[in-house]
């Protein structure tokens, strides 16, 4: 059975994603304040975390940034549609997704369901191993065993949807790939996803690989069709 972690200082809320996501299975636990929600993520072990931005105590903007540095399972930002400057930090912290209030049940359990898929496939990619261990493009190499990427000898401190963009775009050079395609297949959705999603992921990558992020040579844009990876 999958634990779930909700930080949510709206009872109502917390008590309406706790009962449809035990409908699925799961088993939920609910704290309301971000100083215990981060106390709780730490003492316990949970595969997945339903985090509301706007928290007493603490902040799930700091929460997401502590515990990037200590756990790689799903965060799932809970958000109000206003917040978007707080969208993009907590995607750039390692945030896996959000959701928008007011949200429906079921969009609730897709983006769960999603994201706990696509995080069992990457461990489970990484566990079985792969018929090459290693990629490589100009000067950078990902060890697909270790999950570890380097820029020459400079090893990088990549998240997990930033790791899964990177390999997928990598094992697929020259080829050009839609956002929709892409959230599709990183983030395993095709029905609720926020294409914004995409843009700050890769926008986060080219940081991190390109010497120049505004005139980027590996991760290309393609106008008006989408993203590849050149070679």
């Amino acid at each position: 059975m999958k634990k779930i972690l909700i930080i949510e200082d709206d009872r109502a809320i917390a008590e309406i994603e706790r009962d449809f996501l035990e409908i699925e299975g799961f088993e939920v636990q609910i704290c309301m304040d971000g100083v215990n929600g981060l106390k709780e993520a730490r003492t316990n072990s949970y595969d997945l975390l339903l985090l509301d931005l706007m928290l007493p105590g603490m902040g799930g903007i700091d929460i997401c940034r502590a515990l990037r540095h200590e756990t790689d399972i799903p965060i799932i930002m809970v958000t109000a549609k206003t917040e978007e400057t707080d969208k993009i930090r907590g995607l750039g912290l390692g945030a896996d997704d959000y959701i928008s209030k007011p949200f429906s049940p079921t969009e609730l359990v897709a983006r769960v369901k999603a994201n706990l898929t696509q995080y069992e496939r990457l461990k489970g990619n990484n566990d079985r191993g792969n018929k090459s261990e290693e990629l490589q493009i100009a000067s950078i190499k990902v060890n697909l065993l270790t999950h570890r990427v380097y820029i020459g000898e400079l090893e990088l401190d990549l998240k997990n949807k930033e790791y899964e963009l990177l390999t997928f775009l990598m094992s697929n050079p020259d080829i050009v790939f839609s956002k929709e395609h892409l959230y599709e297949r990183i983030w395993g959705m095709d029905a609720f996803g926020d294409l914004k999603t995409v843009a700050v992921h890769i926008n986060r990558l080219r940081d991190k690989i390109e010497k120049d992020p505004q005139n980027p040579v590996y991760i290309q844009t393609v106008w008006g069709a989408g993203y590849r990876f050149k070679v």
